[in-house]
């Protein structure tokens, strides 16, 4: 499943002034786990995507989107 999800974390934690750690600590997750998300290294759990979604205050598909694999 990895590269399936992209995800545009990155842009969301600028508009909201947010390092990886912050989101992390908001999340209840490491900065690593954060890191590995945003690379795409590593797809998240449905609880863990909403929990991102809901500190930037919307919804997942504005967060995260399935890759076209074509």
């Amino acid at each position: 499943m990895e590269g399936n999800l992209k995800n545009c974390i990155k842009v969301w934690r600028a508009k909201n002034d947010m390092t990886q750690a912050d989101l992390a600590k908001a999340i209840g997750s490491s900065r690593q786990a954060v890191h590995a998300i945003e690379k795409g290294k590593y797809v998240p759990s449905t609880l863990l995507a909403l929990k991102i979604s809901k500190v930037f205050d919307t919804s997942v598909e504005k967060v995260f989107e399935i890759a076209d694999d074509s």
